[in-house]
C-alpha cells in the first residue's frame, strides 16, 4: 500500500515538491551563508519524494540546531508550513486526499524548524 501511496504521491505533486527542495539545496550549498542548511533541504527532498511509511525524528536537539532553526523559522519556515497546512486543508475535502493531506501536515512540521532532524523508516 505504501508503494501505491508514494507512485501517486510522486505523481501528483512529489515530483515537483522534491525538486523544488533539491534546487533549493543546491543554491542554499553555492551560496557559503546557506551551507548549514543545504542537509536540511536535502532531507526535505527525499522526503516530498516518498513520505509514506516514513517519520520524522529528532536527532541533534543541540544550541547550534536551535539557532539555525529560529532563523529558518523566521526566513522560510513559517510560509513554507502555511502552504502545506492550506495544501493539508484542501486535500481533506475528498475521503482520497485524506492520506496526501497527512503527509503535507508531516511535510508543515518539517518545514518549519528542519535542522536537527532526520526522516526514518516505520
Amino acid at each position: 500500500m505504501r508503494l501505491i501511496l508514494n507512485i501517486l504521491w510522486f505523481i501528483f505533486g512529489g515530483f515537483i515538491a522534491g525538486t523544488g527542495w533539491i534546487i533549493a539545496g543546491v543554491i542554499l550549498a553555492i551560496t557559503i551563508i546557506g551551507l548549514p542548511w543545504t542537509p536540511a533541504a536535502f532531507r526535505l527532498a527525499s522526503f516530498s519524494y516518498w513520505p509514506f511509511g516514513r517519520v520524522v525524528a529528532d536527532h541533534d536537539t543541540g544550541p547550534v540546531s536551535l539557532i539555525l532553526n529560529l532563523f529558518w523559522f523566521i526566513f522560510a519556515g513559517w510560509w513554507l508550513a502555511l502552504q502545506h497546512i492550506l495544501l493539508a486543508a484542501a486535500l481533506t475535502v475528498t475521503i482520497i486526499g485524506i492520506p496526501f493531506a497527512w503527509q503535507h501536515v508531516k511535510l508543515a512540521i518539517l518545514a518549519l524548524m528542519p535542522v536537527g532532524k532526520d526522516v526514518v523508516r516505520t
